[in-house]
């Protein structure tokens, strides 16, 4: 019995389910989305931000959005190959709101590092120092405005410093809940999650001190170099 079905004339496969087949491979083996790994400890940002807040914040909030963009760009590619289109819009929902999520957070983990390996130093970011200086007057002139600003978004969002290709120049800007800041066309060098995840267990409600007490573990070095790339 064993021989006969090993020696059995393969099934012929309906084309459309070959095609199926072949989008569900493509998106499995090169469009998976994974969760980066922190590129410091859990506790490594303390006390600016906890070790609770970084294991959640990173473990589960962006995991989530991992799980969830990869969920909604399997069922995105089962509808494109039924040439389902009503249901490729419905689902570009999900995608942005996720995809936006783990774009954001991936930016934001190597935006910030500890005061041991440099964080908070701006000046292991002197091209972007200067031009922060040139343009706000200060480094606190330009903290307080960001701040100022970022503490203002309603309900849960980002603050950012993005780069200005055409106009060369920087500028700060927020987006509500995960839009990813490129969809205003600036390329984003330092972002600032403001959502409540990000610090309620620690400063509450009062997000002004959150956004007060972050600047001491902000990755100058990354910001500079996301800055010379732009610049390219």
């Amino acid at each position: 019995a064993v021989a006969t079905v090993a020696h059995a004339p393969p099934a012929r496969i309906p084309a459309a389910m070959l095609r199926l087949a072949r989008a569900g491979r493509r998106f499995s083996t090169a469009a998976k989305h994974t969760l980066p790994d922190l590129p410091y400890e859990a506790s490594a940002l303390e006390p600016a931000i906890s070790a609770e807040i970084m294991q959640l914040h990173h473990g589960k909030h962006h995991n989530t959005y991992v799980t969830n963009l990869n969920a909604a760009l399997e069922k995105y590619a089962d509808a494109e190959a039924k040439g389902d289109v009503a249901a490729m819009i419905a689902l570009q929902g999900a995608i942005k709101f996720n995809g936006g999520g783990h774009v954001n957070h991936s930016i934001f983990w190597t935006n910030l590092a500890p005061t041991t390996c440099g964080g908070g130093d701006a000046s292991a970011g002197p091209t972007v120092k200067a031009a922060i200086e040139k343009q706000w007057g200060s480094l606190d002139a330009f903290q307080s405005t960001f701040n100022a600003t970022t503490a203002a978004v309603q309900g849960s969002g980002w603050g950012w410093l993005g780069y200005d290709k055409g106009a060369k120049t920087l500028k700060i800007a927020t987006c509500a809940n995960q839009d990813p800041l490129s969809m205003t066309g600036l390329v984003p060098l330092l972002g600032i999650d403001v959502w409540e995840h990000a610090y309620y267990l620690q400063y509450k409600n009062v997000r002004p001190d959150y956004l007060k007490a972050i600047w001491g573990v902000v990755n100058w070095r990354n910001v500079e170099q996301r800055l010379l790339d732009a610049q390219k």
